[in-house]
């Protein structure tokens, strides 16, 4: 409902170039806006669908129960089981989803112009992604069915503590083994800029070991920036497309916004906030898996941790629809935060705004979404209400003085 309501708000609105927008984008742009959101939309919709159905014929129509049911009946060790049940499941569901990948970077980001991937590096990211799914999982698998193996009434609290060891470690080794798997990554060449850069990162104390460029446009003509690394010491990495398309003060102020993250401590909020929901759904789960309530309802003949794992897995992703909306509005309180420090940083809302203006052309962002679909489904703000909120006088006091501010 909420798809179509945007699409129709977008429609009667899509046309109209907001006053933050004049004389940098015109009408066919626009319309070329619309048309991609809208064919996102539908292929949205229709992924939803497709996955929906798969996961009741899955769950209801007893394809589950059969599974579950060969897979108890080869009486493999318990650990054994549980990583070729879940195994097998995850392989299923990439290998559903490989047609509709398929045609969305080679159709839909192919026609809008975004797409810069052959089929033969979509094939070697599509393997490389398999075999890494592959250790990780089975990582994750052994590891948890080994500690409620070994420790029946307190494994929730053991898989929680091992869970939030392992998303650390994942973030701290990324940059370093898993990202490099996919992208090479270079010292950037923009003569004076890496300067630029380390010289903002040192007003916050920020310590920045590398900037690097990542050759992004091998795969997609997007454009972004991040940080990555734990703790003070950070690497930087740019796009190559952002640094062709941008000039040196925006990027600066990109940045900014991202430094505003790590000095605002949003990270780390959103990890401890996400830690405090894990361990409670953890442990509610493991009170609920104690019983054969859910084989029984959904007519499990045996009642496997496994089966009743999903069957959770299923219901808890409901339970957890409608928690949406809230989870994005921190999202988006997180963002204007950011938007504000970057404008105190930088001292200049005009690059600021300037930057997100050429990140939503290029991008070929919504600048008419509805409301009620922004307010439940996006994580930032709309564009335009940023760059509105960037340019009122509150987001840079004349008495601004960053040399006074202190974390």
């Amino acid at each position: 409902m909420l798809r179509y309501l945007n699409l129709k708000y977008m429609r009667r609105f899509g046309l109209s170039i907001p006053h933050e927008f004049k004389g940098k984008i015109d009408e066919a742009l626009l319309k070329k806006v619309h048309e991609y959101e809208a064919e996102k939309t539908r292929f949205s919709f229709i992924s939803l669908i497709f996955g929906n159905v798969i996961t009741i014929i899955f769950i209801f129509g007893g394809v589950l129960n059969i599974y579950n049911s060969w897979i108890a009946s080869l009486n493999w060790p318990f650990i054994l089981t549980g990583i070729l049940f879940f195994m097998l499941l995850s392989y299923a569901s990439t290998l559903l989803s490989i047609p509709f990948s398929l045609y969305n970077t080679f159709k839909i980001e192919n026609k809008y112009g975004f797409n810069a991937m052959t089929p033969k590096l979509w094939l070697t990211d599509f393997l490389k992604s398999i075999l890494l799914s592959t250790i990780l999982m089975g990582i994750i698998a052994s590891v948890g069915l080994w500690l409620i193996q070994s420790s029946p009434h307190y494994w929730w609290l053991w898989v929680w503590g091992f869970s939030l060891v392992f998303i650390l470690f994942i973030m701290y080794i990324s940059p370093y083994v898993i990202e490099p798997l996919f992208n090479k990554f270079t010292p950037i060449e923009e003569h004076g800029l890496e300067d630029k850069i380390k010289e903002l990162a040192q007003k916050v104390n920020i310590k920045v070991s590398r900037v690097f460029k990542i050759d992004a446009s091998k795969r997609s003509r997007h454009t972004n920036a991040y940080f990555s690394g734990i703790g003070n010491v950070k690497r930087i990495i740019l796009y190559d497309t952002l640094l062709e398309k941008m000039d040196h003060d925006e990027i600066l102020a990109v940045l900014a916004h991202e430094a505003g993250h790590w000095k605002k401590k949003h990270v780390f909020k959103m990890i401890i906030a996400l830690e405090i929901l894990s361990i409670i759904g953890i442990y509610i789960s493991f009170r609920i898996l104690q019983s054969d309530f859910l084989t029984g309802l959904f007519h499990i003949e045996r009642g496997t941790i496994f089966a009743k794992v999903v069957i959770l897995s299923f219901i808890g992703g409901i339970i957890s629809f409608p928690f949406i909306p809230l989870s994005n509005y921190v999202s988006r309180r997180f963002e204007k935060e950011a938007d504000r420090f970057a404008c105190e940083l930088t001292e200049n809302r005009e690059d600021m705004a300037s930057a997100l203006i050429k990140l939503s052309k290029d991008n070929l962002s919504n600048l008419h979404p509805h409301p009620l679909y922004a307010a439940f489904y996006y994580s930032h703000p709309p564009v335009v209400e940023r760059i509105k909120d960037i340019k009122k006088p509150f987001c840079l006091a004349p008495e601004t003085s960053w040399s006074k501010i202190r974390f």
